[in-house]
């Protein structure tokens, strides 16, 4: 699954690359999102293949940290690529008269850059902290990743401040993110609805589902593994 997953989205990158009619926003954006695919998945999979194969038991404390580091930079990124996304499709349909002078090819890589640095400095504060933590007894994560509640809960100094400071963190990507989709979607349904042909509201939503069905399962995932009341007690 780990070798398809990197091969599935090396493809897509390649086809969009090669096929001159796929340059426009919405493959752009679909590129980014595949190569943050790649890093995300090569930051956790080939260790937890390695455990769970017996090979590789142990992390070091430098490994451990620059993967929690990355899956949450990666995955802070991943929330604001969706959301730029969805703003995309906001002035694809909303404003086509418009559309290719606003989203022209220097604010595409304007918007993509953005999210990348907004995603991976929303994480280093919060990493920078969590480095600091001390530990004095157990040392095995019950994980197969290197997650922050791991940390949490290996740590032996008071974690509220970083308990806090994760909450917040988290709330500030989220609700940016959630912000600017949900936004951006109440007025593309509101667009779509003063359509007067089924046909042609049909073919409007069509060019947002895919990307609506990726939206509603990462957020929906997400609020499972991580709305929780305590750090500390997830992984008991």
């Amino acid at each position: 699954m780990y070798v398809l997953t990197i091969l599935g989205n090396m493809s897509i990158i390649a086809l969009v690359r090669t096929h001159s009619r796929l340059h426009t926003p919405m493959y752009f954006f679909l590129c980014n999102l595949s190569f943050l695919e790649i890093w995300y998945t090569t930051a956790c999979v080939p260790k937890a293949i390695g455990v769970m194969l017996g090979t590789s038991q142990t992390i070091s404390f430098t490994i451990c940290l620059l993967q929690l580091f990355f899956l949450l930079s990666m995955g802070a990124t991943e929330c604001f690529l969706l959301a730029v996304m969805a703003y995309d499709r906001y002035l694809a349909i909303c404003h086509p008269l418009h559309y290719s002078f606003l989203m022209n090819s220097t604010f595409c890589a304007q918007l993509a850059l953005l999210s990348w640095l907004c995603g991976f400095l929303a994480v280093s504060v919060l990493a920078a902290l969590i480095s600091r933590l001390s530990f004095c007894g157990n040392n095995v994560i019950n994980h197969f990743i290197c997650d922050i509640d791991s940390w949490i809960a290996l740590s032996c100094a008071k974690t509220h401040f970083i308990e806090l400071a994760t909450f917040i963190d988290s709330f500030f990507v989220v609700m940016v993110s959630c912000t600017v989709t949900l936004v951006s979607y109440i007025f593309i349904i509101s667009t779509i609805l003063r359509i007067p042909s089924a046909q042609g509201r049909k073919k409007a939503f069509s060019t947002c589902s895919a990307h609506l069905t990726v939206v509603t399962i990462w957020y929906g995932s997400g609020i499972f593994l991580y709305v929780k009341p305590s750090a500390q007690k997830s992984l008991i």
